[in-house]
């Protein structure tokens, strides 16, 4: 299987917070924006797979600051790594208000998908490349992010987590 560049995977995602996305103080809702996140995510895992993808994690998503109703949403979404059957996708979420033409960054997260076959069994997916500094900064962590969800969802025992181990030693049973 070929591998792929992490660039080919990049999905932009435009959005417009109209009232029916706004709650009663005039702010983007949180479920609304995990919702455009998601589309972006699994289109961006979709690319590289070549193939249907389903959501299998969300990490942490904070919200950094309330984005206004009437403000543009871009999110940017980049496969970072490929595992066996999984992809990490990293998202970012810029808003702009178009009246003052600002454009700040809102969220950040990770989003893993599981490529599957016509008969939802997992396949395999090609390697993703990083090309830059940030995307090989990204693809060296995403091991360990892998393992902390995998210990999370209890898959795996903290003790099985080589790379966490790295991080704070021999971790007990």
């Amino acid at each position: 299987m070929e591998a792929k560049k992490c660039t080919d995977s990049l999905t932009i995602m435009t959005e417009l917070v109209l009232p029916n996305d706004a709650n009663l103080l005039g702010n983007l809702m949180g479920g609304r924006l995990l919702y455009w996140m998601d589309i972006a995510s699994a289109l961006s895992a979709a690319k590289h797979a070549n193939a249907q993808v389903v959501t299998a994690s969300v990490d942490n998503v904070s919200f950094q600051q309330p984005i206004k109703l009437g403000s543009v949403i871009t999110i940017e979404a980049k496969v970072s790594r490929a595992f066996k059957t999984s992809m990490e996708v990293h998202l970012v979420v810029y808003a702009e208000t178009l009246r003052h033409g600002k454009k700040v960054k809102s969220n950040e997260a990770f989003y893993t998908f599981v490529a599957l076959d016509e008969n939802g069994s997992p396949i395999d997916v090609p390697p993703a490349i990083p090309e830059n500094e940030t995307e090989q900064r990204l693809f060296e962590s995403a091991m360990r992010r892998r393992e902390i969800r995998l210990v999370l969802a209890g898959k795996i025992k903290a003790h099985e987590a080589e790379g966490l181990k790295a991080l704070f030693g021999n971790l007990s049973q």
